[in-house]
């Protein structure tokens, strides 16, 4: 049995496929009689508005008479109910003759080359075209389609004959992968159509976004069977994925189904992508139970044009009319237009639907066939049509021996062979009346531009597809294949800004990235960046470590000098260390007053005054010494610190121990018969002074000059300060400096010991004993506590080292004195001194 058929005689003969039914219902078969015709549902009006489009573009070029003069076009076209095995059948049945079968004509004896279609416009969807595409290439018969998108059409080798107005997926995935590169989205659904448009252009989609760094937070299938309980699952998961933005690439009554689905669940707040098959679809625009989810969306659409004419063209339409008699498909779209039965002799039609009065006019209703206000996908039907009419006008225009067939043939006008038409089709070049180029490139696809649209909710209820941007793939030397302009962008819900599609927050400057084990890279974790790195930008992979001399601030953004670090006279422990040091000195001042002033009495002349007041000044210059040690290290000052240090403790010690020895020669002198007094007088005493200290000074003098200290900068990579230090420059002179001292301390201490038996009035012995005592614990404990302190803390222990010595002599030997001179002046005669019982 016959399939319907829209059909018009000519001398040549287009076909046409187009999808006038969204559905087929599937029939009861009992398999015990002949299954019943096929029933096709749900009327498209914008199907039906294409095909009237290539109804009016044949009439148009017939018309005009100017691209094929004396050549009148018929059209042959049938209702693929948007399957494919409709749409193969169909298919078949315009490859025969009139009757449907090319065999039968023959048998009756009739020539039917007239009514061979040697081209066919259609089909609107991927899936049936690539059935349709499959048939048509073993015979070589040009195929040009409007409307399949597919990126798998442009294989020239599965399918040769095909061509089509329509860009390809991959052209349209360029697109939208550009759209989300453009607002930064990094977590992004993608919900497809169980067909060859839905899953190619979703796969396409989700492995260029993934070279994008973009991850794909769900990729679910709408099942053609639009089981609630599966579209129900797909929602949930978009609740789950968290993601803010979903692309939805499938064709319009897929969608419808999703979109049912998420009213149904309440999912609200999702920015929806659309594919360029439901990006203008009235279907989905027109409902207002849509418009709270879909309100916002942006999607590309082909570029739209102004058909003239073509509106009173679709208008013109009625039943009544003599031409509505040989159109199968008017009586179904008036009937759901006007919801009335066209059924003769019925006070009630089919379906419970009132009979039609007659007196229906288009004019009056206002639906998705008449709004010529968005002509896309009907401009494709029309450059479809014009592509076909400009090869043939090109075949009957060849000259005779310059064809472009075997020795140089011409194609037969009279007979048209399908595959001369498609030689010429693929070489079709013009420019229409719009302005624009029409052409086919290897694949058979025509150049890609598209109109960005925003489906903005306007103040009378309605939805208006405002475009607010281009994507011209041909704009490729310097300038930008897609621009935007975002000042015009509405979003979902009305919002103002850019909707933040992300698995995880924008890490900001001072953190880094730091990828969370068993998920998409793009969910991840901010980490602050650890002490001396930083990352001075969002997102960043690593932080990046500091120079040594830097370290990072207290956010983690810049890179900042590292503080300096040394014994200044303004923090709190110089300030300390310089107070005990001028105490000190002052403390020995006031000695030196007290002595000066008592020079006379019995103790400070038995103390060997000459000795005690040099005592007094060196002690005053280990006081002072310190202060070299405080502030930052220079070279006089590194040079000056250490040599002062180590003079002025020799000239100190030197003086102890003369007055050691003194004390141990005064005790042999005064047994009878000795005169070994005469051998150690003042003289000698300075002699001995000034030959110890004269070591020093040469121990010192070859530092300087060797390897003389100097100030260094010690940047420990963990820390974030810079410590300005002194360096020793020759650990072995250091080591001969300190070690000089401590000889000449335990020398001092030996002596000291020797001698602190001795007769009460030579008991100072007993003091120097107990101070050298203190001087050596002091320094001994000073050498561990030196290697061990960190940073300006060693030169803090070197100052504390210095002082406390110094208090300790200072104090253990004069304090003593002090005392008896200011408090006990009945004790400050010679008769007490000389007394063996008078301890100190």
């Amino acid at each position: 049995m016959s399939l319907p058929a829209l059909e018009k005689k000519g001398d040549i003969i287009l076909g046409g496929l187009f999808s006038l039914h969204d559905m087929v219902e599937e029939p009861h078969l009992s398999f015990t009689s002949t299954p019943p015709p096929t029933q096709c549902t749900r009327f498209n009006f914008r199907t039906y508005r294409w095909m009237q489009t290539m109804i009016f573009a044949v009439e148009q070029i017939n018309r005009d008479g100017e691209l094929l003069p004396n050549i009148t076009l018929g059209y042959k076209i049938y209702d693929s109910c948007s399957t494919p095995h409709q749409a193969l059948r169909a298919t078949m049945e315009l490859m025969g003759s009139a009757n449907g079968s090319l065999g039968k004509g023959r048998m009756h004896g009739e020539s039917s080359c007239h009514e061979i279609v040697p081209t066919v416009i259609g089909d609107g969807g991927s899936t049936q075209s690539l059935v349709v595409a499959r048939f048509l290439g073993v015979f070589s018969v040009p195929q040009v389609s409007y409307f399949s998108s597919c990126a798998c059409l442009s294989d020239k080798k599965k399918f040769p004959a095909f061509l089509r107005t329509m860009p390809s997926d991959f052209f349209q995935v360029d697109a939208l992968v550009q759209l989300v590169k453009h607002f930064g989205w990094t977590w992004v659904g993608v919900i497809a159509g169980d067909d060859a448009y839905g899953r190619g252009g979703a796969n396409i989609f989700a492995d260029e976004v993934r070279r994008l760094g973009v991850c794909v937070a769900l990729h679910e299938i709408i099942p053609k069977n639009r089981e609630q309980t599966a579209i129900s699952l797909i929602i949930s998961k978009i609740h789950s994925s968290r993601a803010a933005v979903i692309l939805v690439f499938a064709v319009e009554q897929d969608a419808a189904a999703l979109f049912d689905e998420a009213l149904r669940e309440g999912l609200t707040g999702i920015q929806w992508l659309a594919s360029e098959a439901w990006s203008t679809a009235a279907v989905l625009s027109t409902p207002k139970k849509y418009h709270p989810i879909l309100q916002g969306s942006m999607g590309f659409a082909i570029r739209r044009a102004r058909i003239p004419g073509l509106q009173d063209f679709l208008l013109r339409l009625n039943p009544s009319s003599s031409e509505a008699f040989k159109d199968p498909f008017v009586k179904p779209f008036w009937e759901e237009v006007f919801k009335c039965s066209l059924g003769e002799g019925q006070e009630r039609g089919g379906g419970g639907k009132p009979p039609c009065s007659g007196a229906e006019d288009l004019r009056n209703v206002s639906n998705i066939y008449s709004d010529v206000s968005q002509l896309r996908i009907s401009y494709n039907v029309y450059k479809a049509v014009y592509a076909i009419v400009y090869a043939l006008k090109s075949m009957r225009s060849c000259e005779k021996g310059r064809g472009p067939f075997m020795q140089q043939a011409c194609p037969d006008t009279d007979n048209i062979e399908p595959w001369q038409l498609l030689h010429y089709v693929k070489r079709v070049k013009y420019l229409n009346s719009f302005g624009d180029e029409i052409k086919f490139d290897e694949n058979g696809d025509p150049a890609a531009m598209y109109d960005l649209v925003n489906w903005q909710l306007r103040p009378s209820g309605e939805i208006e597809f405002v475009t607010i941007g281009r994507f011209d793939e041909t704009n490729t030397f310097g300038g930008q294949k897609l621009q935007i302009q975002e000042q015009n962008i509405e979003w979902n819900g009305n919002q103002t800004k850019v909707p933040l599609s992300v698995c995880s927050n924008i890490c900001q400057p001072g953190t880094r990235k730091a990828i969370r084990p068993n998920f998409p890279i793009c969910c991840h974790d901010c980490v602050v960046c650890t002490a001396g790195e930083i990352s001075n930008q969002t997102d960043a992979i690593e932080c990046v470590r500091c120079l040594p001399e830097f370290w990072s601030n207290t956010e983690r953004t810049a890179c900042v000098p590292k503080r300096l670090e040394f014994l200044s006279f303004s923090d709190t422990m110089g300030v300390t260390l310089m107070a005990i040091s001028l105490i000190g000195s002052c403390c020995t001042v006031v000695v030196v007053f007290i002595f000066s002033y008592h020079r006379t009495t019995p103790i400070v002349k038995a103390n060997n005054s000459e000795l005690s007041f040099l005592l007094l000044f060196s002690l005053t210059l280990c006081f002072l010494c310190s202060l070299t040690f405080i502030g930052r290290p220079s070279e006089w000052s590194c040079m000056l610190r250490h040599t002062a240090f180590g003079i002025t403790f020799v000239l100190c010690i030197s003086c102890i121990l003369g007055k050691t020895i003194v004390v141990l020669i005064a005790f042999k002198a005064s047994l009878p018969g000795s005169n070994v007094m005469k051998w150690f007088g003042p003289a000698q005493q300075k002699a001995i002074i000034t030959f110890c200290t004269l070591i020093q000074v040469i121990i010192c003098a070859v530092w300087l000059v060797v390897a003389p200290p100097t100030p260094r900068q010690l940047i420990p990579r963990e820390s974030a300060i810079v410590i300005l230090l002194c360096d020793e420059g020759s650990y072995i002179a250091f080591g001969l400096v300190l070690g000089y001292i401590g000889l000449l301390a335990c020398l001092c201490l030996l002596l000291a010991f020797l001698a602190r038996k001795l007769p009460g009035n030579f008991n100072e012995a007993r003091i120097i004993t107990f101070s050298m005592l203190i001087f050596c614990a002091v320094w001994v404990a000073f050498i561990p506590a030196y290697i061990s302190s960190p940073g300006k803390y060693s030169t803090v222990t070197e100052v504390f080292a210095i002082l406390a010595s110094s208090y300790g002599l200072l104090g253990c030997i004069f304090a003593p004195k002090c005392y008896l001179i200011l408090f006990r002046p009945e004790k400050n005669t010679r008769k007490h001194l000389m007394s063996r019982a008078d301890k100190f």
